[in-house]
């Protein structure tokens, strides 16, 4: 965030902050909340508020104080300091239904501070009107009458590589027409499991049947690509991938759990299979290879809802009013 402040000529100021407690740096901030007197703050973590809340104490500023909630905790902080902390916050952000009864349930937050705020996309980068579907296709020879089957995900456990590849074997065993994808690369000290993960497509006899693209930094291409897009992941706080997939239009097949139920509907967008269980997330998948006609159906409802529900100028205008509001 910092380097991308910097690109854009943002004014920043930078602190030190390796644990709760640091005096020095809330002296710091303190004085320059009140030289610069600012008309919102927002926090990017729940942690922040322990470095902003004590140096908005000592200036004496009423700001707004706004926390943007993105993962889940599973700490319960109802204690004096915690009530004491959160007491200042003026809204919290909930990325998801999820996270909203997170807070409501692990913090001393009220219903009435916290908001629904899901996170955006930008729906005219991930638009299919404008992406060509042949690039990636051609790269890696797909046939035009094959289905190409993805998954967009770091090589990470949780994410449901495991449902994922035993889904590849089951379909395999009955159709030929269908390739598939896997697109991610391990994140550092995770190398371990995506040795695991390739093991695993050797040991289900698939390994040349799915191709491992690595990083990417073509998504719109990667997904124009595809005709059927999985997201098996299980435990979403919300879940990016999925919401520009729908942006582009693709049907997809989605673990039921969490963050992913906030913006799949199961058959409206998408089929909704079990968490963790690669048979039904295949049963599901050949539901879709067999009906393009569903295939079709769930694609004009998935760009619609992304563009409706995450669309980044929607989310940009919503949070302006709630800050708007709250001065």
């Amino acid at each position: 965030m910092h380097q991308e402040a910097v690109k854009e000529n943002i004014t920043n100021y930078t602190f030190s902050v390796k644990s709760y407690f640091h005096p020095i740096a809330i002296i710091k901030l303190s004085s320059l909340i009140k030289k610069n007197s600012y008309d919102v703050i927002e926090c990017g973590g729940s942690k922040d508020l322990w470095f902003v809340v004590p140096a908005l104490k000592l200036s004496g500023s009423t700001v707004p104080l706004f926390l943007s909630k993105q993962m889940a905790s599973f700490i319960i902080k109802k204690d004096f300091l915690h009530r004491w902390i959160y007491n200042r916050v003026t809204k919290a952000f909930a990325i998801s239904k999820m996270i909203m009864r997170n807070l409501e349930e692990t913090t001393p937050l009220t219903k009435d501070k916290i908001v629904l705020l899901h996170n955006a996309i930008d729906t005219t980068k991930f638009d299919p009107a404008k992406i060509d579907r042949t690039k990636v296709r051609e790269e890696f020879s797909i046939n035009d009458d094959d289905l190409l089957i993805g998954m967009i995900a770091r090589l990470s456990p949780g994410k449901g590589h495991e449902e994922f590849l035993r889904a590849v074997e089951l379909i395999l065993a009955k159709h030929s027409n269908v390739k598939f994808m896997i697109v991610g690369e391990a994140s550092r000290g995770e190398e371990i499991y995506a040795k695991k993960i390739n093991a695993l497509a050797g040991e289900l006899n698939i390994l040349d049947k799915v191709i491992f693209t690595g990083f990417r930094n073509d998504t719109p291409e990667i997904l124009a690509a595809l005709d059927i897009f999985i997201f098996p992941s299980h435990d979403e706080a919300f879940g990016i991938a999925l919401a520009e997939a729908l942006s582009m239009g693709k049907p997809s097949v989605c673990s039921n759990f969490a963050g992913v139920l906030d913006i799949a509907v199961d058959d409206e967008t998408s089929y909704l299979f079990e968490k963790g269980n690669g048979d039904d997330l295949a049963s599901k998948t050949e539901i879709l290879i067999g009906s393009k006609e569903t295939r079709e159906r769930f694609s004009s409802a998935a760009r619609k809802r992304a563009v409706e529900m995450f669309d980044l100028e929607n989310f940009t205008e919503k949070l302006i009013n709630h800050f708007n509001q709250s001065r």
